[in-house]
């Protein structure tokens, strides 16, 4: 039995392929209409911060793996010390917690990203905008996610209230990480999954879509990638991989940049000079929303490889089935029933597939995705772009 700690969608999405390897999922999930407590029957609601209750679901488990990155470090440590399967393990899964730790342990590692200091004050920011110039990018080091904790400041009066209250909470004197605003040609990401036993198992290089810090759409592979760049991305993912320990699927989110741009990234090991580069932006350890075309797209969808890599299963083949896949998300907009809707999709598009994840529609809330598969990358972006903007509501036909 896998146990998976939240009940969002990405729980909701391991379903059909436990069900397929004969696995059983049981899932801690926040309430009990939660979207994989719809899927899954053995969903018992609990609080990922309270430690008995983690302690309670954990029992009877194989392993323990992750919708979200959450849980508190001490309590993973203690299921841990229980000798419970947690996979990614509490010291990996740091590292997708705190940007902070993530952003020290790569720097070590000699992997490229944007520069970077921890601030506690406008002072200590204005010296490192004094070092890479304004706006600066500002993070929560914990907790942030589709864009909520990042703030772009363009100088030290925007920045005073945010070191006060941060963007709508407190922080409560912690650090705040700043960053180089990076101009990065476009953003990609390198997933690859790692078993306990050392093997690991890359899908092609994507590129991702970010409008207002949420991803909207995902292409497989990246168009007109460099294959010596895609090679270098894949690579940089699977070693993070190694040297983290990562156990299930990672996610590397990065930013594809011209090296030779103001010394950017540099400091941090981007090397060289001149030509296409890439830095490293974030890491997921779980499924990421920039897989999801893996389910229609790809020999193995990330979610089976997930289950088969904390299982410790030989992991599946990761090719691409197509020439390309498009997945568009589908965000919350005007329609609150979706049906209609879905029907007029799957009537004027068989060929697209929907994927909706249960939950309440809410303006700008990930509801679902679509992705459409084929030759021609145009009339896939055509198809999957109509497709997520007629089932929210942006377009009437």
């Amino acid at each position: 039995m896998v146990g998976i700690v939240g009940g969002g969608q990405l729980a909701r999405m391991t379903q059909p392929p436990a069900v397929a390897l004969g696995v059983t999922l049981k899932v801690l999930a926040e309430s009990a209409d939660a979207s994989a407590a719809q899927v899954i029957p053995q969903a018992p609601v609990g609080d990922h911060r309270d430690g008995e209750a983690l302690a309670r679901f954990a029992a009877g488990c194989d392993v323990v793996t992750f919708d979200h990155e959450h849980v508190p470090a001490d309590l993973l440590r203690a299921l841990e010390a229980s000798a419970v399967a947690v996979r990614p393990g509490s010291a990996a899964l740091a590292h997708a917690q705190d940007k902070s730790v993530m952003r020290q342990r790569l720097r070590g590692l000699g992997v490229p990203c944007p520069r970077w200091a921890l601030v506690h004050d406008v002072a200590e920011l204005s010296a490192f905008a004094g070092q890479v110039g304004w706006p600066v990018v500002l993070k929560t080091p914990r907790g942030g996610y589709d864009g909520k904790g990042v703030w772009l400041v363009d100088g030290p009066d925007d920045a005073a209230s945010w070191f006060a209250t941060g963007p709508g909470q407190g922080h409560e004197g912690a650090p705040l990480l700043a960053e180089e605003r990076v101009a990065f040609t476009r953003e990609l990401a390198a997933l690859v999954a790692r078993s306990p036993s050392g093997q690991a198992a890359a899908w092609p290089v994507v590129a991702t879509l970010q409008v207002d810090g949420v991803c909207r759409e995902v292409v497989a592979p990246a168009p007109g990638l460099d294959p010596e760049l895609a090679a270098t991305a894949t690579a940089l993912a699977l070693r993070i991989a190694g040297e983290l320990d990562v156990v299930g699927v990672l996610a590397v989110e990065l930013f594809e940049v011209d090296r030779g741009a103001d010394g950017q990234g540099g400091s941090d090991g981007s090397g060289g000079s001149g030509g296409p580069g890439v830095l490293v932006n974030e890491l997921a350890m779980r499924p990421h929303n920039s897989g999801h075309w893996t389910i229609d797209g790809a020999v193995t969808s990330q979610f089976e490889q997930h289950l088969r890599a904390v299982l410790d299963l030989p992991l599946g083949d990761p090719r691409a089935r197509d020439r390309w896949s498009v997945m568009v998300n589908v965000l919350g907009g005007d329609y609150p029933d979706l049906y209609r809707s879905f029907l007029h999709v799957m009537a004027r598009d068989p060929g697209v597939k929907v994927h909706l994840y249960g939950k309440d529609v809410r303006p700008g809330r990930k509801i679902g995705h679509v992705t459409v598969c084929g030759d021609d990358l145009d009339d896939c972006l055509a198809r999957a772009r109509h497709a997520a903007d007629f089932i929210t509501g942006t377009i009437h036909e």
